[in-house]
């Protein structure tokens, strides 16, 4: 059996949640399946290049600005047919929706992980949501013979939103990264890059308003009128439509305690983790949701939020609340905080959770779905 890979997504500089899912995936898969082989795809007009764990041999580019190749040759042309492009396969797997077409030879799969464009365009920019519709997503879909939902309400989505079937949705939760914390690094390291120098309150993740970056900053000054001098620290990339939010950060009476640290590599995140007193990710919409699940991996205590695929990917293992409720986020935070049986509690729950979890499962899964596609096309 043959099996391309689109492999796009992996040119990002700094990996965040699909890009951090494809590394992931596609190293266990390449490691556990020593029968298959596998061909990689990318476009970019810039030099680039892939993670080492892909055999160069294995790697198949174009040079086109993608513009081009996305919207005239892939949207308007069908060209070129990516299987094709590959040597032909007999399977294709994409893990982010993109534009992509294909021949009549391929099996086609694709892994969905959100589709908060759907449920809240207004959480996104005039570009993120032009390029959206470009996709037109619905007819796009239509191509694949198999679709991977992340998730169960992810997998709800796809089926109420596209129309899909629910025979052709199939959910494979994501495993969780390994984490390596080095030597080099300690608090001081904390306090001198970041200036971290006393307790703290985590959040890890895009800025952008999905995240409910505003409703934390509303939360944590009622944590600080009621006496709590804790650091609020914000991890993570700016993205767009963040405007409101650094209004609302500048007219914080707290203002120099919140600390926006912008994104954080691999190396230095299990230091943020293990450091932190509580992590908290109340966000309006999430797929999955690695972070909290990172964090409990770092027995720290999680606060999330009550909606989408959050209480099913966490269950009972942190405190939930109501992402519309800043009251709510307050007194979760000053509860989580200041008891210390529910702070055990939930560390004990968290660590139990994030056993569950494994990339091991997960491509092993995938393999299954591959083979199962094979087995029909025959």
């Amino acid at each position: 059996m043959k099996i391309g890979v689109d492999a796009r997504v992996l040119l990002d500089k700094k990996y965040s949640g699909v890009a951090r899912f494809t590394f992931n995936l596609l190293k266990n898969i390449i490691k556990e399946d020593k029968l298959q082989a596998y061909y990689f795809f990318y476009n970019s007009f810039k030099k680039s290049s892939l993670p080492d764990f892909i055999p160069k041999e294995k790697i198949v580019s174009t040079r086109y600005p993608n513009k081009i190749f996305n919207y005239i040759l892939q949207k308007i042309f069908n060209y070129p047919r990516l299987d094709k492009l590959v040597g032909g396969v007999d399977i294709f797997y994409t893990p982010h929706i993109n534009f992509s077409s294909f021949s009549r030879r391929s099996k086609n799969i694709i892994t969905i992980h959100d589709l908060s464009f759907l449920r809240y365009p207004e959480f996104f920019s005039f570009r993120k949501n032009f390029w959206h519709r470009s996709l037109d997503i619905k007819k796009n879909i239509k191509k694949f013979d198999k679709i991977i939902a992340v998730s169960h309400n992810t997998r709800n989505d796809i089926i109420e939103l596209l129309g899909v079937s629910p025979d052709k949705v199939e959910v494979v939760y994501p495993g969780l990264p390994e984490f390596q914390l080095s030597k080099v690094f300690s608090f001081n390291y904390l306090k001198e890059k970041y200036q971290i120098d006393r307790d703290y309150i985590l959040y890890l993740g895009t800025i952008e308003p999905r995240k409910n970056i505003i409703g934390l900053i509303s939360a944590y000054n009622l944590l600080r009128e009621s006496g709590q001098n804790f650091l609020l620290v914000l991890a993570g990339a700016w993205g767009w439509k963040t405007e409101e939010i650094k209004r609302k950060w500048q007219d914080s009476p707290y203002k120099d305690d919140i600390r926006f640290i912008s994104y954080v590599d691999d190396e230095c995140k299990p230091l943020l983790y293990q450091q932190a007193k509580v992590f908290v990710y109340p966000s309006f919409y999430e797929g999955f949701g690695f972070p909290p699940l990172e964090a409990m991996h770092f027995s720290l205590p999680v606060i999330a939020s009550n909606t989408s695929s959050l209480p099913e990917v966490l269950q009972d293992s942190a405190l939930l609340i109501n992402p519309d409720k800043v009251q709510d986020l307050f007194q979760a935070l000053k509860t989580v905080l200041s008891d210390e049986d529910v702070r055990r509690n939930l560390i004990s729950k968290g660590q139990a959770q994030v056993a569950k979890f494994s990339w091991e499962k997960t491509s092993q899964q995938y393999l299954r779905i591959f083979n199962s596609l094979y087995e029909e096309k025959e």
